[in-house]
């Protein structure tokens, strides 16, 4: 139910916008966080923003350079990212839940298949 698209190879430096497209039912009763799972690694929690779009979270390593943004209209999140680092590439994933504010994968109901983001050096 939920489907991403955007990703590709790009440069440190530059800027990628990722979208995520889900359900009606989705948008209009989850909340919804990008993941991210470089090889070899586990997966990570990224950003999150509230069903009704008051509230954003983001991890550390991406604050400041990523933004969380939905639209509940189109069904389409977003994920705009800016200054992209090496360490950023990563199979990107788009989450949904019931419940606003949990940041563990365990906890998602929905997962899409993700897109891939390659960031060189």
């Amino acid at each position: 139910q939920l489907v991403e698209s955007g990703g590709g190879m790009v440069q440190a430096g530059d800027s990628l916008r990722l979208s995520c497209a889900g359900s009606e039912r989705i948008f209009n009763y989850y909340a919804m966080s990008w993941f991210r799972q470089a090889p070899g690694k586990e997966r990570e929690f990224v950003a999150s923003i509230s069903r009704n779009l008051a509230n954003t979270y983001y991890a550390d390593s991406v604050k400041g350079r990523f933004t969380i943004s939905r639209d509940n209209a189109k069904y389409i999140m977003t994920l705009q990212m800016a200054n992209l680092r090496p360490e950023d590439t990563a199979t990107y994933i788009c989450a949904a839940d019931r419940v606003y504010g949990t940041r563990r994968p365990s906890e998602m109901d929905y997962w899409g298949e993700g897109t891939l983001v390659t960031v060189s050096s």
